[in-house]
Parts: structure tokens; C-alpha cells; sequence
């Protein structure tokens, strides 16, 4: 008697673009609104976590989403076309997930116990990364047991949603020297206080308020890393490979939206030299973010983390950051003054993608570092 093959057949993979798409066409009704009061993306983000958003970078080895870089690179640009502030919030919990992964995976890394309580508590993390980079901010004290932490970091992402914030702040250790340590803290525990500071001129709706620390308690057991402040470490080497192209995604993704509606609006006309011109015009920057977009994505999928790698992504971040303005400026020219009024949506795209020019490493000390790597000169100096 023949016995019937055993069904290997793998589930189904997540459809991450159809789910983002169907997400995108909701909130797209609330941006305007969002950007208007100031507020926070609630809506969104509540939409974000009902599809499995906030734990598709899990690796699947948890029971998670296990999605890639790409895939959710892909979101986020889809994403950032509907709301910019959406896009940009989500992109700073992705990038923190996508560094613990991949981290856990090639360096066997100690973050299991961060990525095993995103996948069963479907945590959202904050990122202190914009206000911290390479030198941190704020003091660790040694306390019995840990370390008493009192900092304010700024620019923390989703922190009105947000469950843990993933930070550091600066140990004067008596033999080592200034060292920056590296930790998550409940943005609930005791000391932790949200600030409504954000009142800023583009991605308005992110939530991305200082978050003070007053004498919070960090045991010696959650501290999980530890480095020198001010000089480049393996870490931000790894975070400068992964995070950037999922950040620079939501700024592609307005730019694309600010394409999008203009020529929406610019078909409308009678054909014209001067308008061809100005739509081919915004073509050639729309081309080129899509280039530099490519290569950044793939740089973070098969890259060695490393000054060189280094060097390439945050130069990529520059080419991004410059297209994706170019892109929704020259829509703004070819729309003409339709894009002006509100109700057009390319005065907010403009607005919003502004913010690609302050994430660091800003363009001017992105091209110091690229020049020292070229040259072999000590980064650090």
C-alpha cells in the first residue's frame, strides 16, 4: 500500500506590501489632520500593530514575522507615500528590531531576550538615536545594583505609543574612562517623563517628544553594551548599514507621493514644452532616489558592517536625502500654484521631507568621514 507523502508544503508568506497598501489607503484620510493639530498618528500606529507590523522583523526562528529588510524597507516607502509621519515613526521601531536580528544572528549576539519579547508582547520601541549618535547624552551614576540614569533625549519616535526606549547615557568609569552604556527602559517606570515638545515644521504626526529620565534605576543586568563615548564602535557601524535605509524609506515614500499627485494634477493640462520639462526634470531626481534607494537596501542585506560599509551607507543616505527634496521640489514647480494650497498635499510633502537634512551623519560631516575613508585616515581623528 502506497502511504501518502507527508505535507511539506511551507505556510504561505506574508503578503507585507498588500497589508501595507490596505493600511496606507486608511490612513491617508487622517494625515492632513495629524499635521494640522500637531498630534500623534494613533490611528495608524493601532493599524500598524493589528497586521503584525511591529514584530515583522522578528526572526521567524521566534514564531515571528521574519520578514527582510527589503520587505519592510518596501512598507515603509508605501507607507510614507499615504502619511510621512507614519512611515517615519514605524521606520525608527523597525531599525531598532532589524540591528537585534540581525545582530543575534551573525554576531550570536545577547538581544534573544529582547527579540522573544517582541514577538509575544508585540512591544513598540523608541529610539534616543537622533539625540545620541556617537558621544550619547546625559550621566550614569553607579548606584547598589546598577546605575541611576538622568538624561533628556530628544527626537524619541512614536514615544506616545511607545513601550520601551532603547537609549544610552555616559558612565565616568573610574579605569575605562567617559563610556557610553547602552539600555532599554519602560517608558512607564518610575522617573520616566514624556515631554509635548514637538512642535516642528514637517512630520508633525510622529510623536517624536523629549523623553526626560530623572534618577531611573537601570540594574547592571539590563545594561547591554558598553563603549567608549565619541568614537566609532562595531554597533554603529552595524546600526549605520541597517538603519538608514529603512529611516531614508519614509522620505523616499513622500517623495513618491509628492510624484504622485502632481502628476495626477499636471495630466490634466494641455500639453506644453515648459511642463514636459518640469515633470522630466522631476523624473531624473525621482530616478536617481530610486538608484541610491536600491543600493542602500542592499547594501543592509548583504554588507560587512565596517568603515567602508560605513562610509557607503551614510554617503547613500546623503543621495537619498538630496533626491527625495529634489523630487517634491520639483513637483511643487511642475504643479504650479495648486501645490500651494493645502488640499494638494505638496506643501506638507515638502514640509515633511525636510527632515531628511537633520538625521545624522548630516551631509557635511557625512563627507569628512567619506573623505577619510578614502584616503585611510583614522576615522576617529
Amino acid at each position: 500500500m502506497l502511504l501518502a507523502p507527508e505535507n511539506t508544503t511551507a505556510p504561505p508568506a506574508t503578503d507585507w506590501l498588500a497589508r501595507a497598501d490596505k493600511i496606507g489607503a486608511e490612513i491617508a484620510q487622517r494625515a492632513a489632520e495629524h499635521d494640522a493639530e500637531d498630534s500623534f498618528v494613533v490611528e495608524a500606529y493601532a493599524l500598524l500593530k493589528a497586521e503584525g507590523f511591529f514584530k515583522a522583523l522578528v526572526p521567524a526562528e521566534f514564531g515571528r514575522g521574519g520578514a527582510t529588510v527589503t520587505e519592510i524597507g518596501q512598507v515603509i516607502r508605501r507607507l510614507g507615500a499615504s502619511c510621512g509621519s507614519t512611515a517615519l515613526a514605524f521606520a525608527m521601531h523597525s531599525h531598532l528590531v532589524a540591528v537585534a536580528a540581525w545582530r543575534w544572528r551573525h554576531q550570536g549576539a545577547p538581544t534573544e531576550g529582547l527579540l522573544k519579547r517582541l514577538a509575544t508582547e508585540d512591544l513598540i520601541l523608541v529610539s534616543s538615536g537622533g539625540s545620541d549618535w556617537l558621544a550619547s547624552g546625559g550621566t550614569a551614576v553607579k548606584v547598589e545594583g546598577g546605575f541611576a540614569i538622568t538624561a533628556r533625549k530628544a527626537f524619541s519616535s512614536g514615544s506616545p505609543a511607545g513601550d520601551l526606549l532603547m537609549t544610552s547615557a555616559v558612565y565616568d568609569d573610574p579605569e575605562a574612562g567617559p563610556t557610553v552604556l547602552h539600555f532599554g527602559v519602560s517608558l512607564k517606570a518610575p522617573g520616566v517623563a514624556i515631554r509635548d515638545t514637538w512642535r516642528v515644521l514637517g512630520m508633525r504626526g510622529t510623536g517624536s517628544n523629549d523623553v526626560e529620565l530623572t534618577q531611573v534605576f537601570v540594574p547592571e543586568a539590563a545594561i547591554s553594551g558598553r563603549r567608549p563615548a565619541g568614537s566609532w564602535h562595531m554597533l554603529f557601524h552595524i546600526i549605520s548599514m541597517i538603519a538608514f535605509p529603512l529611516i531614508y524609506s519614509a522620505y523616499a515614500g513622500v517623495a513618491d507621493g509628492a510624484r504622485a499627485r502632481t502628476l495626477e494634477l499636471v495630466r490634466k493640462r494641455t500639453p506644453d514644452i515648459l511642463t514636459a520639462s518640469l515633470v522630466g526634470e522631476m523624473e531624473n531626481s525621482h530616478v536617481a532616489l530610486d538608484l541610491a534607494m536600491a543600493r542602500m537596501i542592499d547594501l543592509a542585506e548583504t554588507g560587512t558592517p565596517g568603515p567602508g560599509a560605513t562610509s557607503l551607507a551614510i554617503t547613500l543616505r546623503t543621495l537619498v536625502g538630496r533626491s527625495a527634496i529634489e523630487t517634491v521640489e520639483q513637483a511643487m514647480e511642475a504643479a504650479g500654484g495648486q501645490a500651494f494650497y493645502r488640499q494638494a498635499g505638496l506643501e506638507r510633502a515638502f514640509r515633511d521631507v525636510q527632515g531628511a537634512r537633520y538625521h545624522p551623519l548630516q551631509e557635511k560631516p557625512q563627507t569628512v568621514l567619506t573623505g577619510r575613508v578614502a584616503l585611510g585616515w583614522d576615522i576617529d581623528g
